[in-house]
């Protein structure tokens, strides 16, 4: 980090930084000029900034946005939204607490078996309809919800697009995700649940009028077009089953998602035009704006430093090399999106896990998955999940400010970051 170039890379990230954080400026405006000054102070290029697998907008992320959301955009006109909304009310009594409680366990198994930003797509609609039905305060749900996602989405392979990286560079299986970090991440799920009936206290007001009302009404009434519902589940199943099959199919969920899109609006009576209008548009530029940025810190070697001193500083300590590990992946996963983040870290943490002469389910690879996931929790920005739900509630006139959800995130982070490292030097170092 000696030449210019990387200092000045450095003061565009932290001052676009500075500024989400303000909210003085958008966050969408922040990240495409800091983007567009990381290509003006040649921190990156074009090659590098578009084309670029290590350090470049990664499409895979925004195509498999891009296509959810137009499913998403297809099923909500069929009323299956206001269905599930009306259920889930139903079935917790219109008790606020518990309505929390079951769409936080509904996200954080569905973020298993999906991805969590595919999860936060589907369940945020339903969300923001119960709130409305029971005149609650939209944030704390939809907070406590994308904090699940992260949180289930550890648990397997293709919960989390991190850990898709890690499975590739180390060789890891589906069954391997689920046999290491599935039992501690039911244990966090739980405090999840603890910290959310205390966090988020003050919106659980109960309206008696408007419970009676919603015990009174037929969910199957807010059906309006069932054969639309039937195509779009049937190809939200197939999509599903894309997602899950990755490892025998060889497909990016990117491309599922965007086959799935174009064959629902294919078979159905869908406007396109309608479909796009669901796009939101302003998360993807977000999403393009911060991997550039990102990738100036990556070309310019700030990152590679970063990586190279944790490195060191682990050197073979295998019990002080986790826990450095996961706390770190932690921090840093907070601060830059945890993608890129797992995308730096993975060729360091193989060459870790070589020189301790650990094979391709070492306690340093599970270390990187959970700090990274569980690091994404800490500010706004940290995960995919958080910049998408941000955005959904700014669209529907709820907004959620930085701040507001990054003091609750570092509270849940804390938690569970502490949790997890327990739960590796209990498993594999007092026990294994």
């Amino acid at each position: 980090m000696n030449d210019w170039q990387s200092w000045a890379a450095v003061v565009v990230f932290v001052g676009a930084y500075a500024l989400i954080i303000s909210e003085k400026i958008h966050r969408v405006a922040v990240a495409l000029g800091g983007g567009g000054l990381m290509l003006a102070i040649g921190a990156t290029d074009d090659k590098s900034a578009f084309y670029s697998e290590h350090s470049g907008v990664d499409w895979n992320v925004i195509f498999l946005l891009m296509g959810m959301m137009m499913i998403v955009g297809v099923l909500k006109q069929t009323g299956v939204f206001e269905f599930l909304a009306i259920w889930s009310v139903k079935k917790a009594r219109a008790k606020p607490f518990r309505v929390m409680a079951m769409l936080v366990v509904i996200t954080a198994v569905a973020s298993a078996l999906l991805d969590n930003v595919t999860t936060v797509l589907l369940i945020a609609p339903v969300t923001l309809l119960v709130c409305e039905r029971l005149a609650l305060p939209a944030a704390p749900f939809l907070i406590a919800e994308v904090m699940a996602s992260n949180i289930g989405g550890t648990a397997t392979l293709v919960g989390d697009p991190p850990n898709i990286i890690i499975a590739s560079r180390a060789g890891l299986t589906f069954n391997a995700f689920l046999v290491h970090l599935a039992p501690i991440v039911a244990i966090l799920l739980i405090a999840l649940l603890a910290l959310c009936r205390v966090m988020f206290r003050k919106a659980f007001r109960y309206d008696g009028d408007r419970a009676a009302e919603i015990m009174a009404l037929e969910e199957r009434e807010a059906i309006k077009d069932p054969r639309l519902l039937v195509q779009g589940l049937g190809v939200l199943a197939l999509v599903v089953a894309g997602f899950v099959l990755h490892p025998v199919l060889h497909y990016e969920p990117s491309v599922v998602a965007l086959l799935g899109a174009g064959l629902l609006i294919a078979i159905s009576t869908a406007e396109t035009g309608e479909v796009l209008k669901e796009v939101e548009w302003p998360t993807l530029a977000f999403f393009a704006g911060l991997f550039i940025m990102i990738g100036g810190l990556i070309e310019t070697g700030v990152i590679g430093e970063i990586s190279k001193a944790l490195a060191d500083a682990i050197g073979d300590n295998e019990l002080g090399g986790s826990m450095t590990l996961l706390g770190a992946s932690a921090v840093l996963s907070g601060i830059v999106d945890n993608i890129p983040y797992v995308a730096t870290m993975a060729p360091i943490t193989s060459d870790l896990v070589q020189n301790m002469g650990g094979g391709s389910d070492h306690v340093m690879w599970w270390a990187l998955a959970l700090g990274a996931d569980l690091g994404g929790n800490a500010t706004a920005i940290g995960a995919s999940a958080n910049v998408v739900v941000l955005g959904i509630a700014e669209r529907n006139r709820q907004p959620i400010s930085f701040w507001q959800f990054t003091k609750y995130g570092l509270v849940v982070t804390g938690v569970t970051v502490s949790l997890a490292l327990g739960y590796v030097w209990l498993r594999y170092f007092a026990l294994g």
